[in-house]
């Protein structure tokens, strides 16, 4: 049996971490779904930079939006529009089938807005009006200044993707920000069937990790090198499992409210030291998402080897972190400082698409002026 329709047996579902407009039209999205149970699909700057700059797909459209005179974060917002609209409506089936639990696709507000509560609501207000789905997710980052946004969104019933989780105490907070969206819910009468997942990104805090491990250059700093990110990604889990648990939740199920999921996110390895699906085999369990890019998909597809391991080895994981603190390494630092990385890595390829838009409308305007003056030419 395919491995990836094992892993969703398991409890597991498995998003599509890239979009591309042509893997929509040529029935590529249409097989994963189909083939190997793929679940979803999510959107960053990064991969609409990647998408949008890097061929040819895009340049009709381009076209058609420089004769109508859009700026560049226009014709950005247009095209990324019509990308997760059309993965939205392959996903609908799914969507309807799972009673709302999968399907999703998701849709990020501009990343200049991290550090802005406001201007992050009105945005992703206005992102969920425009995709006009039932299973869009907007996604939103869990800066300080976001989870007050994320508690605002929910509480207005849009489907929240919470990104750039990288500690514990922030996935906490993420937590009560979506408890509390859902209370206010409640309070006021109305559904709390709203659709959210935490998403905690895991290889990059082995790569800052594994680094400060390396500088201390002892053996037992060598021996913590790649456990890190996994022991916290079950930490989270444990976590997971208490608030569902408690008498909080119960409060807000009992009205028909479904668990905000967590979602593994950036789980490609860096390390080329670590093998490619390790953080994919180990953080296999229930109730939860893993986001991969397409060639990790076809590398479990090929030698994946399903077992729900996400729960194993939880004195390992909390010996990990207890010896971690005890090196002086600062594990709240290092999610600071990867935070800010994590913004500043959305931001920097959202201004380069942006800039590559203005140039891409300034060509396409320029030769259909020089084809209207042939065409109107004696």
């Amino acid at each position: 049996m395919n491995p990836l329709l094992q892993l969703r047996q398991l409890g597991q579902s498995l998003w599509v971490d890239d979009i591309r407009r042509v893997w929509l039209a040529d029935g590529t999205v249409r097989r994963w779904i189909d083939e190997d149970g793929i679940a979803g699909i999510t959107s960053n700057p990064a991969i609409f930079e990647k998408a949008i700059s890097g061929g040819d797909e895009y340049r009709e459209a381009i076209a058609r939006l420089a004769r109508q005179g859009v700026t560049a974060m226009q014709a950005y917002e247009t095209l990324a529009l019509e990308d997760v609209r059309a993965a939205a409506d392959l996903f609908a089936p799914l969507h309807t089938q799972s009673g709302g639990q999968d399907g999703f696709v998701s849709l990020e507000v501009s990343p200049l807005l991290a550090d802005d509560t406001q201007g992050t609501v009105r945005e992703a207000r206005r992102l969920w009006q425009a995709f006009d789905r039932p299973n869009a997710m907007i996604k939103v980052p869990a800066t300080a200044a976001g989870l007050p946004a994320i508690r605002q969104l929910i509480a207005e019933g849009i489907n929240v993707n919470i990104t750039l989780i990288f500690g514990l105490p922030r996935y906490e907070a993420v937590v009560d920000a979506f408890l509390a969206g859902l209370e206010q819910r409640r309070d006021s009468g109305l559904s709390v069937q709203v659709a959210s997942v935490a998403s905690f990104f895991i290889s990059r805090i082995d790569t800052a990790v594994d680094a400060r491990l390396d500088a201390l250059a002892t053996p037992e700093a060598q021996a913590l090198r790649g456990t890190v990110a996994i022991a916290s990604a079950r930490q989270a889990y444990r976590l997971y499992k208490a608030w569902t648990g408690s008498a909080r939740w119960q409060r807000i199920a009992a009205h028909g409210a479904s668990p905000q999921r967590l979602l593994w996110a950036s789980t490609s390895t860096k390390d080329p030291a670590y093998d490619e699906l390790k953080y994919v085999e180990t953080l296999a369990g229930p109730q939860t998402v893993n986001t991969l890019p397409p060639a990790t998909i076809a590398a479990y597809r090929k030698r994946g080897r399903p077992a729900p391991l996400l729960e194993s080895d939880a004195d390992a994981s909390q010996s990990s972190l207890r010896r971690l603190h005890e090196m002086g390494i600062d594990a709240g630092e290092i999610s600071t400082q990867l935070e800010r990385e994590g913004v500043r890595k959305f931001v920097e390829p959202f201004d380069r698409l942006l800039a590559a838009l203005d140039g891409q409308l300034g060509q396409a305007g320029r030769a259909g002026h020089a084809a209207s003056d042939t065409s109107g030419a004696p």
